[in-house]
């Protein structure tokens, strides 16, 4: 099965929002269901709520121009750390190497160089094993709410 080309996502176009949400709620739907809590808020995100995001988004673009998963953060001023705001895979192409291919172009090509910080569930087993197979080194555990661990992640691009 060939790699997927990675590419910058334009969120004002309709297919590609569309996709971009769907993927998100049923990728953070599984985390969900891995962590035990039901309270991740992009689960309650809408359409309109995603796009209104001050985020740049990369894509993993499938044959037909299907979206197959994608990884977004805000921009943030050089010498700052980027943010990783979400990094989500169609359930349907879990396992394939999406996630992966994401990050190292991300670290490789957008952000060499830089401190790249992300949290998932502490409980997410793929996620955590995900960032550290990658080099990303665990920080401090922290709990936003009641009932939800979360992990930080931080690695130099």
């Amino acid at each position: 099965m060939p790699t997927p080309p990675v590419r910058p996502l334009d969120l004002t176009d309709d297919r590609t929002a569309r996709a971009v949400h769907r993927i998100g709620l049923a990728a953070y739907a599984v985390e969900a269901e891995l962590i035990g809590f039901d309270g991740i808020p992009a689960l309650g995100e809408s359409l309109a709520d995603l796009r209104a995001r001050p985020l740049r988004w990369l894509g993993a673009v499938g044959a037909g121009g299907t979206v197959d998963g994608f990884l977004a953060w805000e921009e943030t001023p050089p010498g700052e750390p980027v943010r990783l705001d979400r990094l989500c895979v169609d359930p349907a192409r879990f396992r394939r190497g999406t996630a992966s291919l994401l990050l190292r172009h991300a670290l490789t090509e957008l952000f060499a160089g830089r401190l790249v910080e992300v949290t998932t569930g502490a409980a997410n087993a793929p996620a955590v094993t995900l960032y550290e197979r990658l080099g990303f080194v665990r920080g401090a555990d922290f709990s936003p709410v009641p009932g939800l661990t979360m992990a930080s992640f931080g690695r130099h691009g």
